[in-house]
């Protein structure tokens, strides 16, 4: 099939490239907004939820909530009982309540009494030195309503503080609210996306160039680069229709996208010039054009079906995350299968046919031929390795002393990973962006100085009346570590609720969990919800810890059922689950060691929250094991190649790495370059998957491929290749073979 595809590519390039060209025009000018809404437009960022009691109690609050989007004024340095802010406060008040949309305004200056009625002590800071105006709007308002009575009370806010900062000099006014927390996420994710790709194509066409010694195969993997970036956005545009895309799916699953269709760009230019250069050797009577389909055509049948089953197994470990209860999993999942489609089309279409077009040309020397020191460096990273190099040598010496090598770097691997055994889970909101971000200083000094209209880190309903309620609030507020509880207050005719402020306000700390767990654990005479940020958090995390095995489990059996029908080996699959799970262990190690202890924090221009991300772990290991599964194919598929040819097993595992180590390792740098430059984005959640993954791919390519698996393919000698004789027939059958 794949060679077929190849020979109707060499037909037709041009046709081929044309379409890809109009299809990335198009799909890149509908995720932007050409067309309508954009992508970035769409995006949401809001508590992870799964179902559960949390989630019921939420919904039984929202259900029954009489108020809309609200925004806040705080302004700092000024007395708020200061009689010449009663004149410019009272008059925004009168503007704000004439707002279509606006239900109500409520600030401290103009109440009866001013700001001495215990009313609305909560809108006076602790310290006094300062005072909030908070407006709402009606509940349920069309988008478009809402969106403009959102910008007119943001104006009418803004230039009350400026003139109060006017009047008052060294105040301070701000104005924020959770629609402009969302605007400000959001983005800073098209921000770090285009920032990301400015570091991360220059830098992989700089790599490129290395390995192929010229620009024009260089350019290859890049235009597939850009193509495919095109193509998940508008893969990701598509699904924001079907299902609500939290901000920091984008991200993610681009960079995916972009990483993977680099590799995968890489491994068939190469192998393509690899047959190529065969071809033209071998050439006698033939014409130029007749060995390039053929090389072409033996591209797809090698490099083409590696690539194939490669994006088969990142696809597989993707759709692992559809097992989890949590949407934004789910989304990651359907969101991510499609954009490993999307990279695999191009590697099997579009790079085919400007390898096509290009023809002879991609095996001229190119302008770094003729620098001496960028010559040495090509010859050293070129894509063609020779029969005999640094990776024969490196794998002859590991098979001279296997046992050390494997006990080495499993030590080392484990010294790693031994951190992630204190993993902590949180879900961030503001935290979510850089230190000193002006949105992330509102919420900040929000909680801290108003702290009635913090975000709650714990809030109960129940179905009973506030008087009985307030029995049960009492006793919450005697617990270790809260601040503040409220009143209990009515929602809706049935239920009436109270919120827990803790003084802690990590949402994780053991306190606050103390709080959900004391609060669940009473048999009450009336139903009870216990709900907030840290109920949330604590549900997401014991659905996730349910659901692993089951996901585990899909992953694993899938991955091995592809390794034996690449291989004809049961071991060899066992083995390369087992060395991935220690592998990704540590990678998750140095991401507890760096987030979590809050190391490099000015370096990386992060504020630690105390724990990881709870989406992280379950993404890191997601996309490391495919990414992983990616090389170890890239890996056996050589080796099983020179192992079919007759070649014994400690023969195979030196000419497989050997052949391999450049493009591996090529592909791997590149891989860690383009997350590296995610990296350094702002957005939290960004800069630890990128950080995690990039370390993951770094340990992968050079501890586990280059010392590791040839260590322990050297101990288990023919014993690789083993497979109980029905299995053995069964891969005569259906095995995959080049």
């Amino acid at each position: 099939m794949l060679q077929g595809l190849g020979r109707g590519i060499a037909r037709h390039p041009g046709i081929v490239v044309v379409v890809w060209l109009i299809v990335t025009v198009a799909a890149f000018a509908a995720a932007t907004g050409a067309f309508g809404e954009g992508l970035f437009g769409r995006l949401s960022s809001g508590q992870l939820t799964v179902p559960g009691e949390s989630d019921d109690g939420q919904a039984i609050l929202n259900a029954n909530s009489t108020t809309g989007q609200s925004m806040i004024l705080t302004v700092h340095g000024v007395d708020p009982a200061d009689p010449g802010l009663v004149e410019p406060v009272g008059q925004a008040h009168q503007d704000l309540l004439a707002i279509d949309g606006v239900t109500e305004v409520v600030e401290p200056i103009t109440a009866p009494g001013g700001a001495q009625n215990p009313q609305v002590a909560s809108l006076v800071a602790k310290d006094r030195d300062g005072f909030l105006v908070s407006v709402t709007l009606e509940p349920d308002l069309p988008k478009a309503d809402e969106n403009a009575a959102l910008d007119a009370v943001q104006a009418r806010l803004t230039a009350l503080g400026d003139e109060i900062v006017a009047a008052y000099p060294g105040s301070t006014a701000t104005v924020g609210g959770g629609s402009l927390l969302l605007s400000a996420i959001t983005g800073q994710v098209e921000k770090d996306l285009v920032k990301g790709e400015l570091i991360a194509l220059p830098i992989s066409l700089l790599v490129l160039v290395l390995v192929f010694g010229g620009f024009v195969a260089a350019g290859m993997p890049i235009l597939g680069a850009i193509a495919s970036i095109g193509g998940a956005l508008a893969t990701l545009l598509a699904f924001s229709y079907v299902i609500d895309l939290d901000a920091s799916v984008v991200n993610v699953v681009t960079v995916m996208g972009l990483g993977l269709c680099i590799d995968y760009g890489l491994l068939i230019v190469s192998r393509y010039r690899e047959e190529l250069r065969k071809r033209f050797a071998e050439l006698t009577t033939r014409s130029t054009r007749a060995a390039r389909t053929d090389a072409l055509v033996a591209t797809m049948g090698t490099a083409g079906r590696t690539v194939l089953f490669s994006a088969i197994t990142v696809a597989i470990s993707l759709s692992g995350l559809m097992v989890f209860d949590a949407s934004i999993f789910r989304a990651i999942g359907a969101a991510g299968v499609s954009v490993v489609v999307v990279a695999l089309l191009v590697a099997l279409t579009l790079v085919p046919a400007l390898l096509a077009l290009a023809g002879a040309r991609m095996l001229k020397p190119g302008a770094m031929t003729k620098v001496p020191v960028l010559k040495r460096l090509a010859n050293r990273l070129g894509d063609v390795a020779p029969d005999e190099g640094v990776f024969s040598r490196l794998a002859r010496w590991t098979q001279r002393r296997p046992w050390l090598v494997m006990i080495g770097v499993l030590v080392i691997l484990g010294l790693l990973a031994a951190p992630a055994l204190r993993l902590e889970m949180r879900s961030s909101g503001e935290q979510l962006l850089p230190p000193g971000h002006p949105e992330r200083v509102f919420f900040d000094e929000l909680a801290e100085r108003y702290p009635a209209f913090g975000l709650p880190a714990v809030q109960v309903v129940a179905q009973t009346t506030p008087e009985q309620l307030a029995e049960l609030s009492q006793e919450v507020a005697t617990l270790p570590g809260v601040e503040l509880v409220s009143p209990p207050r009515p929602v809706g005719e049935q239920y009436a609720a109270f919120s827990v402020f803790m003084t802690d306000p990590d949402p994780g700390s053991a306190e606050a969990k103390a709080v959900v767990t004391h609060v669940r654990d009473i048999r009450s005479p009336y139903p009870v919800w216990v709900t907030g940020q840290t109920a949330h958090l604590m549900d997401f995390t014991h659905a996730i810890a349910q659901r692993v095995p089951y996901a585990i489990a899909i992953v694993m059996l899938a991955t091995f059922v592809l390794l034996f029908l690449l291989t004809g080996s049961i071991l060899v699959p066992i083995k390369a689950l087992l060395i991935n799970v220690v592998s990704l262990g540590a990678s998750l190690g140095v991401l507890v060691l760096i987030f979590q202890d809050g190391r490099f924090e000015s370096t990386l221009n992060f504020a630690s929250v105390g724990g990881i991300e709870a989406i992280i772990p379950i993404l890191v290991v997601a996309l490391g094991f495919g990414l992983a599964m990616d090389y170890e194919m890239f890996l056996l598929s050589r080796i099983k190649e020179f192992r079919d040819k007759g070649m014994s097993n400690n023969e195979a595992v030196v000419a497989g790495l050997q052949r391999s180590g450049r493009i591996i390792t090529s592909a791997a740098l590149i891989v860690v370059l383009v997350f590296g430059g995610f990296a350094l984005g702002d957005l939290l959640v960004i800069k630890e998957t990128g950080i995690a993954l990039a370390v993951a791919v770094a340990i992968d390519a050079t501890l586990v491929r280059c010392l590791l698996v040839p260590a322990t393919m050297t101990l288990l000698g023919e014993w690789n290749w083993w497979a109980p004789k029905p299995l053995r027939r069964l891969h005569d059958r259906l095995g995959l073979t080049h």
